[in-house]
């Protein structure tokens, strides 16, 4: 199979530093490789891939400085545009800006949505763009969009390999992975640290929009012996940081489509203490890979019970439901329902029309087909 890989430019395929989407689009396309598929993955130049890479930017537009992406997104897909046909299917997973374009194009198209969907003007665009076919990354990511064209939903995976516990690394910290805002919670996360009297490294990234909340409401917090705020890691820091955790504190209040971070995290054998939100009660086993709580006092009491759990059965979790190979047959799954269902639409579509249905295009309505009472006049039985 001949695919396209959209990723969006904001950061390469993979992220040197932060970034799940494109993440998990290089571990898919990377995959995909593997098994023997062609791959063309549009993406930064400075992307590094087994796949054909169409560069859209020479960097990651975050690095770059770029104020404005949307003028590269645009060219983006003028460069895709421009060799579609060449494909078997294409792959987006940079929102709904393609939405207009991909009605154009003579392929099969599918969207995975990554982001979170309960803004209030998405009913009135995913109800207009009702036949592009979707991808949720977990179930709860698509309740409020439920009439939308979900095919599939394809929880998050990645290789195990680099991510293997390692002996002897559990030094008792607690880790919080991700981003710098409120919806994250880092400063719940500070909380329960300070509360449990245990120390904690931060290790996340801060944009431009949330340093001022940054500024005001958690760089006081960091002046404590307790806790530690790394900024971003690459991918051998954040498996460092994570094998040397007593858990990953995941103290979110927002419907997080899936956190991949929770799962960087059980890969590594450390257990997560997860706030019940959006996708976590789908991703975290209860008691197995991790504690799901409901407050911070909760948070609290669990880390000191999140030393019990068996780091082995938290890999295990990991292997069983979140490997690269998983979520790659999910995928290849939803890539032959999306074509044979484009394949028979046309396939209808080019059907010649049966003789009567002939008959009363070229002759207009007034003509009955066999069988069918005569039509009524105008004005009559309305």
């Amino acid at each position: 199979m001949k695919v396209a890989q959209i990723a969006p430019l904001i950061e390469s395929v993979p992220p040197t530093l932060y970034g799940g989407t494109e993440r998990i689009v290089s571990y898919l396309t990377e995959e995909l490789v593997r098994q023997g598929h062609e791959v063309v993955l549009f993406a930064t130049g400075d992307s590094r891939t087994e796949a054909e890479l169409v560069a859209c930017h020479d960097r990651a537009l975050r690095l770059a400085g770029v104020a404005d992406p949307l003028p590269w997104h645009v060219l983006q897909l003028e460069r895709l545009r421009r060799r579609a046909d060449e494909f078997d299917i294409l792959h987006f997973h940079c929102d709904y800006l393609h939405f207009p374009l991909a009605r154009c194009l003579n392929r099969p198209t599918v969207t995975t949505m990554h982001g979170r969907l309960d803004l209030p003007d998405y009913p009135a665009l995913f109800a207009e763009f009702a036949d592009m076919p979707l991808v949720s990354i977990s179930d709860s990511q698509r309740r409020p969009l439920p009439l939308a064209n979900w095919v599939a939903t394809v929880l998050h995976g990645f290789p195990a390999a680099p991510y293997r516990p390692t002996p002897g690394a559990h030094k008792g910290w607690l880790a919080f992975l991700g981003r710098i805002c409120p919806d994250k919670g880092p400063d719940r996360a500070i909380e329960i640290a300070r509360r449990a009297g245990v120390p904690l490294k931060i290790a996340a990234k801060v944009d431009r929009v949330d340093k001022p909340w940054f500024d005001e409401v958690i760089r006081p917090m960091l002046d404590d012996p307790l806790i530690e705020f790394l900024g971003e890691l690459d991918d051998a820091g954040k498996r460092k940081l994570l094998s040397g955790s007593r858990a990953l504190l995941f103290p979110i209040d927002w419907p997080e489509p899936f956190g991949l971070a929770m799962i960087e995290a059980m890969a590594c054998g450390t257990p997560v203490i997860a706030f019940r939100r959006g996708s976590v009660p789908e991703v975290i086993d209860h008691g197995r890979s991790g504690l799901i709580v409901d407050s911070v006092d909760e948070a609290v009491e669990a880390v000191a019970r999140v030393g019990e759990m068996d780091r082995r059965l938290v890999r295990d979790c990991f292997d069983q439901r979140f490997s690269v190979e998983r979520m790659t047959r999910d995928y290849l799954r939803v890539y032959e329902t999306v074509v044979d269902a484009w394949t028979a639409t046309r396939q209808i579509a080019a059907r010649p029309l049966q003789p009567a249905v002939e008959t009363l295009l070229l002759h207009g309505s007034n003509r009955n087909l066999p069988g069918q009472a005569p039509l009524a006049e105008e004005g009559v039985g309305r």
